[in-house]
């Protein structure tokens, strides 16, 4: 039997009532803006996949999107924040602990999550969806008021970034 609306679509409503208008996000640190929201993206594009059937309209939609922003990873300083990451892990053990986990599974050098075919994946090996409670868990983590205050520029998150940045050029 199908049910009418699957656990992922009411995640989905959950997640689309999330709101950033008490933020300044002209005042977002940009590299780790365009991070947020490319965790962002892909918990949308994951859940639609496993919302709606593959080729609604609203799945089309975010295949263009998430082709586009390929390329925009490459661009600048962005194609620092993986290895920032794993940085920040080792050099600075607290602030790595305070980051969203589907940035620590994705972007640590030694975890086995990943993107593939811009789906979040936590086990390549198994067929399963990612479970709605980690959906969950990320949406919590990327709308938590501490975190989008250490997405800031002047934000310890943000200055260690540039610090970063400043001795890989260096």
């Amino acid at each position: 039997m199908i049910r009418e609306k699957n656990e992922y679509e009411h995640l989905l409503t959950k997640f689309y009532e999330k709101s950033l208008i008490l933020e300044s996000m002209s005042e977002f640190h940009p590299v780790l803006h365009f991070f947020f929201m490319d965790s962002i993206a892909h918990i949308d594009y994951s859940l639609c996949t496993l919302a709606y059937n593959i080729l609604s309209v609203r799945n089309l939609m975010n295949m263009q999107y998430m082709r586009w922003r390929i390329d925009e990873e490459k661009i600048g300083d962005r194609v620092y924040f993986p290895e920032f990451i794993n940085w920040l892990k080792e050099n600075h053990p607290d602030d790595y602990e305070k980051l969203p986990s589907l940035w620590q599974q994705i972007y640590t050098s030694d975890k086995v999550p990943s993107y593939r075919s811009f789906r979040i994946v936590l086990d390549p090996d198994s067929f399963q969806p990612v479970p709605v409670k980690y959906f969950e868990l990320f949406i919590k983590e990327f709308f938590d008021k501490n975190f989008l205050n250490r997405i800031y520029q002047t934000s310890s998150l943000g200055k260690l970034f540039d610090a970063f940045i400043a001795e890989k050029k260096a």
